[in-house]
């Protein structure tokens, strides 16, 4: 019996360790991964945010003064404070801050004075836990929840203690309650919001608070003893006991102060430090746990935990529950509260291409609420969203990829809304614009009854909006089709093959036409700019998602289109700065890469390696993309080729490192290029699990040989999105040389548009 008892016991031991082996995923992900950016050159140009999955509030340390967007840079020696962010670009800098910092001795309130020294030898950058220790002995910590952080700061034993509140930038208001130890405050910064806008919080201290006052931003004043204040980038100060070890809880909220309150109540209420990081660690490691891999490098794994946390933080949650646990908001679009969930945060032209595919995958739940909101957003400010910060700026990039957004997630079997709504939304998207062009389509007119937009004409991108437009058209196509609404169908089955307009067969590229139907004069293809956005010719060529075939087509059939694709990475990495006028950032990053033509740093040419699929050399396609994932992407400050937009970098990563990408969303496939692991199991939503096998993969192994689905012969060079959410396996057979004779036959090519009307 006690051999027995011995036996179990030992067998459960490494089953639990086993078990915490397979879940301690969250040791491979680096948080610092593309915080070595500047504005002339982007290694991901993001932060370290401590924060969970898609929360309403992020953390990060600051390096970079109160207002500029590159909050924190590797290369920085000192920090200002530790704010509040919601942050998803440095172009676009940040809303609702306020920072907490530390200081030691003389009380100090000015941003640059206060800064502090360190080492990143003495940080731990998680997403559920940071930590520094300042050369000058102050030690900082941090954990998130979805509305709030604990935060725990230990002072040097032999000096004054203090923490200062800095309101950051423009409004911002105080009230200090000593007794109590806590403060409430609001904020009021960033661009893009309403006039009512107020970020409330709510701070508690686990120490006696022995002094008090406010501070004025503006010019230095120091209010001793002040427990009132409010106006222009007002702050406040706390002194503790020397030595102290403070444990300080804060939370926000958009609504009010009293559910700013709330949500510290429900989201850490009596919790200490140590049980919120633990919460925390829990949350991240059962989302890094939905995408296991086995096999690869050590350097493979941190690539691709690191880049899955990145995934999974935008879009933000804007909705807060209520004391009743139900779910409300305020809308940064109308200024007023309403019932239900809400988003913000993102920009669909990065992110319709591969992370709202990815969430589709592993968030359909989300997903289904987040296409409510969309339509929300029309109802409240008149026009779809195009880019959330936190309310629909509009014009920030081009595109109505709305509809990209929404005619995916119903593709996917994700079907929470209104289809014959978000097509009227989007006619009314389509067929009109604001006076100064920030909504909808100014150029809508020249679209519809020329087929393309003029250029110079119309502008710098009238080429890449014609593209663009042609494809959100089809999306609009695609949801009417599946939904049956014969009304919009015809009305955008019209554009369809708008992209045709703009494509000179005599040079194979896309180029600007005016008004009279001439093409460019000075076209060159290598000049950014003029007809295109952050990108040249050679990058927008490839932008006809819906139809490669009709692109294939146009350049005269499979082998001319094969060795043009060839030539993207071939071809001199020469930059023509254009209408830019001087270097941006994008064109650095791309003669970096030291591959021709081809922008990983930028999402116009994202898509182009998988293109080979559609012409019958897959393996080129299986090359290409491994080459990409192993130059371009680690898991250091470096980690990126360009910026890491809204989590489409990192996206774009975590599905080619899983062997599939979603080249056309609006269709319900996922192309397939070359797993980085031997096996990736994939825990859905649904609690069933999708299993990639490829057996002998390796750096050189990166062809596939051949391939089964759920045991039977498998040659397309895609998958359907229900084949996946279905559960099952997919069994690749890797190897050192192409397969070329696997995945050739019109069967196994991707949709294209000219396929289904042959």
């Amino acid at each position: 019996m006690m051999k027995l008892f011995s036996f179990f016991a030992t067998l459960l031991f490494f089953c639990n360790v086993g078990f915490a082996q397979q879940t301690d995923l969250l040791k491979y992900v680096n948080g610092l991964q593309g915080t070595n950016s500047n504005p002339q050159f982007s290694t991901g140009n993001i932060f370290p945010a401590v924060a969970l999955p898609f929360g309403m509030n992020f953390w990060s340390p600051q390096t970079g003064k109160n207002g500029d967007g590159w909050k924190y840079q590797y290369a920085s020696k000192t920090i200002r404070g530790f704010g509040e962010t919601h942050q998803c670009s440095p172009w676009m800098n940040d809303y609702g801050v306020f920072t907490l910092m530390p200081v030691s001795g003389k009380l100090i309130v000015n941003e640059n004075e206060r800064a502090s020294a360190f080492k990143h030898s003495n940080e731990i950058a998680k997403p559920n836990y940071y930590k520094v220790v300042f050369d000058n002995g102050i030690s900082t910590e941090i954990t998130p929840t979805v509305r709030a952080a604990n935060f725990r700061f230990i002072f040097p034993k032999r000096k004054a203690a203090y923490l200062i509140i800095d309101g950051y930038t423009k409004l911002s208001g105080i009230k200090i309650y000593p007794k109590q130890n806590k403060i409430t405050g609001y904020v009021k910064n960033g661009l893009f919001i309403p006039s009512n806008f107020k970020n409330y919080f709510v701070i508690t201290f686990s120490k006696p608070i022995l002094e008090f006052g406010t501070w004025n931003g503006k010019n230095g004043e120091i209010r001793n003893n002040n427990s009132v204040d409010s106006g222009e980038e007002i702050g406040a100060f706390v002194q503790f006991a020397k030595g102290a070890k403070v444990e300080a809880k804060v939370a926000s909220s958009y609504i009010s102060l009293d559910q700013a309150e709330l949500n510290l109540n429900k989201e850490i209420g009596s919790n200490s430090f140590a049980q919120t990081k633990e919460k925390a660690t829990a949350v991240w490691n059962k989302l890094l746990s939905r995408v296991q891999v086995e096999g690869g490098t050590v350097a493979e794994k941190e690539t691709f935990y690191s880049c899955l946390y990145r995934a999974n933080l935008f879009p933000c949650k804007f909705y807060e529950l209520d004391a009743n646990g139900q779910p409300y908001y305020y809308s940064p679009n109308d200024g007023k509260i309403h019932k239900g969930y809400f988003f913000t945060d993102t920009g669909f032209w990065d992110t319709f291409r591969a992370q709202f595919p990815l969430n589709a995958l592993l968030h359909p739940e989300m997903e289904g609420r987040y296409m409510n909101a969309i339509l929300d957003v029309k109802r409240q400010c008149g026009w779809l969203p195009s880019w959330s910060f936190p309310g629909e700026t509009g014009g920030v990039m081009i595109g109505n990829h709305a509809i990209s957004v929404l005619a995916d997630a119903w593709a996917k079997g994700i079907r929470t809304f209104n289809p014959d709504t978000a097509l009227s939304y989007y006619f009314h998207e389509a067929t009109g614009s604001e006076p100064d062009g920030r909504f909808g389509r100014k150029e809508w007119k020249s679209y519809f009854t020329l087929g393309y937009i003029p250029y110079p004409s119309s502008g710098v991108g009238a080429t890449a909006k014609t593209l663009e437009y042609c494809y959100d058209d089809f999306c609009a196509y695609q949801l009417a089709k599946m939904t049956h609404n014969k009304f919009y169908e015809d009305i955008f089955s019209r554009q369809l093959y708008n992209y045709r307009n703009v494509f000179n067969q005599a040079t194979n590229f896309v180029e600007g036409k005016d008004k009279y139907g001439h093409w460019d004069k000075n076209f060159n293809p290598y000049e950014w700019g003029g007809p295109f956005v952050e990108g040249n010719s050679w990058h927008y060529t490839w932008s006809v998602f819906q139809d490669i075939q009709g692109l294939i087509n146009l350049m005269g059939g499979d082998k001319p289109f094969i060795a043009k694709l060839d030539s993207v990475f071939s071809a001199p990495d020469s930059v023509d700065v254009g209408t830019y006028g001087q270097k941006i950032h994008e064109m650095n990053e791309m003669v970096a890469s030291k591959m021709g033509q081809y922008a990983q740093g930028n999402e116009p040419i994202e898509h182009m390696p998988y293109l080979y699929n559609y012409a019958g050399q897959p393996w080129k396609t299986q090359f290409h993309i491994r080459q990409i994932m192993d130059k371009l992407y680690n898991a250091s400050e470096n980690g990126y080729p360009g910026d890491e937009d809204e989590g489409q970098m990192s996206s774009w990563y975590v599905l080619s490192a899983m062997g599939l990408y979603s080249v056309c969303p609006g269709t319900s496939q996922y192309v397939i290029g070359s797993p980085v692991f031997n096996k990736i199991t994939i825990t859905l939503e649904n609690g069933k699990k999708f299993i990639i096998n490829a057996s002998g993969n390796d750096k050189q192994n990166v062809y596939i040989q051949a391939a089964t689905l759920n045991g039977q012969v498998y040659t397309h060079n895609w998958i359907q999105y229900k084949d996946i959410n279905n559960g099952g396996e997919l069994n690749f057979e890797m190897g050192n040389h192409p397969n070329k004779k696997r995945g050739i036959q019109k069967e196994d090519m991707p949709y294209s548009l000219s396929n289904e009307h042959l």
